[in-house]
């Protein structure tokens, strides 16, 4: 008798699985959206498919006659940007204490309990205070994300590169390696397909940190046009923003499994 934890579905199936549930919501919403219009067809709390791609297309291919702008492309650039500045920096800040903290057992016992205790505080709770040390630019938005996903990415590659098995430390060591050849030669490798790892679990949350700092102070952005919107209940323009959101955030995640595994395929041998 085949156990229902044995059963690996294969490509197409899982696919085709994948796919079930996000017919039937789409199903389900055409539904509600279709009893709701006609019981009142000025209804804007469940938009057809039709009313959000017209308002959709506006927003990506007319121009605003304010700004001369056209609103999507606008927006999505300048939250890209932020979010692309944010995740470099929490990168690089992440292979630089990832490595120390997880090599260095000085470093650890100083550092450790601090990064731990950072990584557990709402970055949420302490927008206010970036607002005043910052200003309300773009300062303030980019450090609410790297605050945010720093100190967790951190802590994962920390962890990691202080698990490696230490026989690697000893063999290298007895070859001549010194503490530097130690973490490029050894530790850095390594580390890289879990720092990837780490960058795909912060994606979300650091979308989360985005859309909030721009809803309260922004000109521009996904999460502003959103919020500025909504005070108009146009759900027609805040679901294609959500779905927008949404993709992008997926094609994000798409292109960092990619490069994981072009650059480390060795790392993604069990995933294949």
């Amino acid at each position: 008798m085949t156990r229902l934890v044995n059963i690996r579905p294969g490509r197409k199936a899982a696919a085709g699985l994948a796919a079930i549930p996000l017919i039937l919501i789409v199903i389900g919403y055409m539904i509600a959206s279709a009893v709701r219009h006609a019981a009142n067809p000025a209804d804007k709390l469940l938009p057809t498919f039709m009313a959000m791609g017209k308002a959709f297309k506006n927003l990506a291919l007319d121009a605003d006659p304010i700004t001369g702008q056209i609103l999507l492309w606008a927006d999505t650039l300048a939250s890209l940007e932020r979010l692309g500045i944010a995740l470099a920096i929490a990168t690089v800040t992440s292979i630089l204490l990832g490595l120390a903290l997880g090599l260095i057992p000085l470093i650890r016992a100083q550092f450790g309990a601090l990064v731990a205790t950072i990584s557990v505080i709402p970055p949420i709770a302490i927008l206010p205070v970036l607002f005043i040390v910052f200003g309300l630019g773009e300062a303030s938005k980019i450090m609410l994300i790297v605050i945010g996903i720093t100190p967790v990415m951190v802590r994962d590659v920390a962890a990691f590169v202080a698990a490696l098995p230490q026989e690697q430390m000893i063999k290298a060591q007895t070859l001549g390696a010194g503490s530097w050849l130690l973490t490029i030669r050894v530790a850095l490798p390594q580390m890289m397909p879990r720092l990837i790892v780490a960058l795909r679990l912060s994606l979300g949350p650091a979308w989360v940190f985005l859309i909030s700092a721009e809803a309260i102070a922004a000109d521009v952005g996904l999460g502003y046009r959103i919020f500025l919107v909504r005070r108009y209940l146009s759900m027609d323009i805040i679901l294609p923003y959500v779905a927008w959101i949404s993709l992008l955030a997926i094609l994000i995640d798409m292109a960092l499994q990619f490069i994981s595994r072009k650059a480390f395929p060795w790392a993604n041998r069990s995933s294949n």
